[in-house]
């Protein structure tokens, strides 16, 4: 009795007879009734990439993380789910990188205990120097106002009925908003916070030297907060759900519902890269 491989050992697997990442895009576009321009106009994706894409050329994309981006924009945009086509190309290129340990993503978050205390002690003073001197303005203006009725007022053996200097007791002011928040940031680093408030959005985020931070979906309610010592460089697809923070100053830029965004930030921001 030989021992050898079965008939069913030499059937070539599911996964060889899978059409090419490109080959499906290009049809689901063509029965979309969709052209490379229109395509490349909705997702911001340059039309030669597009082109090779759909030739399942990846060299054009800049790097396995941008090549993971354009394909799940393409695929969105012409009514596919990207996380097939992503899984694909990750068994075809080397499957994804690690993920980023968590602790250097937070490291601004771990500094929070260490930020400068607003000066309560001296705000309270303030506000009891305010208080007193507006109670005493306030009984000297009464005091001045009964002299000049007394003529004109009851019998002397009447006593005027004392004013309540509560009544005339302003709020304790509320001390202005401290900027700790913002001093508390190291200086020789940027730090760039994503929350994602409007929808989920799909972000990358690389460091000055070109390692990946962050690759991935951050769902609606989710924050991510990403450091380096010189450059933050950003990827967001469906940019107008984020809400974006750099060394502490919110980004005022409106990004677009569904828009692509290529953001770099340093020490000196906020402002666009």
């Amino acid at each position: 009795m030989s021992i050898g491989n079965s008939p069913e050992d030499d059937r070539p697997s599911v996964e060889d007879d899978r059409p090419s990442i490109g080959h499906v895009l290009q049809q689901a576009r063509v029965g979309a009734g969709l052209t490379v321009d229109e395509v490349s106009t909705s997702t911001r994706v340059r039309i030669p990439i597009v082109h090779a894409i759909e030739e399942d050329d990846f060299s054009r994309c800049g790097g396995d993380v941008y090549a993971r981006g354009h394909i799940r924009m393409l695929a969105r945009a012409v009514g596919l789910d990207p996380e097939p086509l992503v899984e694909q190309f990750d068994d075809e290129h080397g499957g994804r990188p690690a993920p980023t340990p968590a602790a250097p993503l937070f490291e601004a978050e771990r500094i929070r205990p260490e930020r400068r205390r607003p000066n309560w002690t001296a705000a309270m003073v303030a506000a009891i120097v305010v208080v007193v001197g507006f109670s005493g303005f306030t009984l000297f203006s009464d005091g001045e106002t009964s002299g000049g009725n007394v003529a004109e007022g009851p019998a002397s053996g009447t006593k005027p009925t004392p004013t309540d200097a509560r009544t005339t007791k302003p709020a304790d002011p509320k001390p202005e908003p401290s900027d700790s928040a913002i001093a508390a940031l190291p200086k020789d680093k940027v730090t760039v916070k994503l929350s994602a408030t409007g929808d989920k959005s799909w972000i990358s985020a690389k460091s000055h030297n070109g390692k990946l931070l962050f690759d991935g979906l951050l769902l609606k309610g989710e924050t991510k907060t990403f450091q380096d010592d010189e450059r933050v460089d950003l990827i967001l697809g469906n940019a107008g759900a984020i809400e974006l923070f750099v060394n502490g100053k919110k980004v005022k830029d409106e990004f677009k519902m569904g828009g692509v965004e290529r953001l770099s930030y340093t020490k000196g921001d906020p402002e666009v890269g």
